[in-house]
């Protein structure tokens, strides 16, 4: 198999394991506005409403039913077969590519179960970030409230969840992995996109740089052909879980 296979998953892969999709008409985003939660603007206006946002997030992502679903164990098994072969680009926050094996994950849009320093200046707001579970948020839980936002350990500021929001850049931390993405856009040879409706920067940055390479590009999603597809995406209306296993199969000449 060549090597410079990428496959990008947006929302779609994580609904058959329980996690609600954003831009669907039932989505997400038709019941929270965004300008209120997803925006550093709406950090600054009101930092107890998006802790409060995104704690429920995160506890929802750990409730006991939600668990990897096939498509996310079929692609933990190709880049354990083909290591360092296969570019797993997730825009997902939640836990689930790693919960189903994958240990090498570009989470372009953050993580669910992590948090970060809201000073850019400080280390652990550029370039590290901090578990949630190293962070004592039991203050926080028992009555939101501002003064009860937990500490940066490192420099005493106000920790934010660790997610790029609608109105901040993809290189403004480390822990978003741009560069993974761009070495891997330098050498791909098949871009497979799942669930994502191809709306946000990411999706068109691949698109690119496949169409530039002259590599297949295929999108597997049970809905309608985005409005962002490239002309040369094959549209493939299937359920990830039920497809993305036989594609996997094949890929790894099972």
């Amino acid at each position: 198999m060549p090597p410079g296979i990428v496959v990008l998953t947006g929302a779609g892969i994580s609904k058959e394991s329980g996690i609600d999709t954003f831009r669907d008409k039932d989505g997400l985003w038709t019941r929270v506005d965004l300008e209120e939660v997803a925006t550093i603007e709406a950090w600054h206006k009101d930092k107890k409403k998006v802790l409060d946002f995104y704690n429920d997030t995160r506890k929802s992502f750990r409730a006991a039913h939600i668990v990897p679903n096939a498509a996310h164990k079929a692609l933990a098994r190709l880049e354990q077969k083909y290591d360092g072969e296969v570019t797993v680009v997730t825009q997902n926050i939640d836990p689930l590519h790693e919960r189903a094996g994958s240990a090498r994950v570009a989470k372009v849009h953050g993580s669910a179960d992590r948090c970060r320093c809201s000073d850019s200046m400080c280390r652990l707001g550029a370039v590290e970030s901090i578990a949630l579970d190293a962070v004592d948020f039991t203050e926080f839980d028992r009555e939101p409230r501002l003064a009860a936002i937990p500490a940066c350990p490192a420099c005493g500021s106000r920790v934010r969840p660790h997610v790029l929001w609608f109105d901040e850049l993809y290189v403004s931390h480390a822990d978003y992995q741009w560069h993974v993405l761009d070495a891997a856009a330098g050498r791909i040879t098949l871009l497979i996109c799942v669930g994502t409706s191809l709306a946000v920067g990411v999706t068109s940055f691949l698109q690119s740089a496949a169409a530039a390479a002259g590599a297949p590009v295929f999108l597997i999603d049970p809905g309608e052909r985005p409005r962002d597809a490239h002309h040369a995406m094959v549209h493939v209306r299937a359920r990830a879980e039920e497809l993305l296993p036989e594609v996997v199969g094949i890929l790894s000449g099972d």
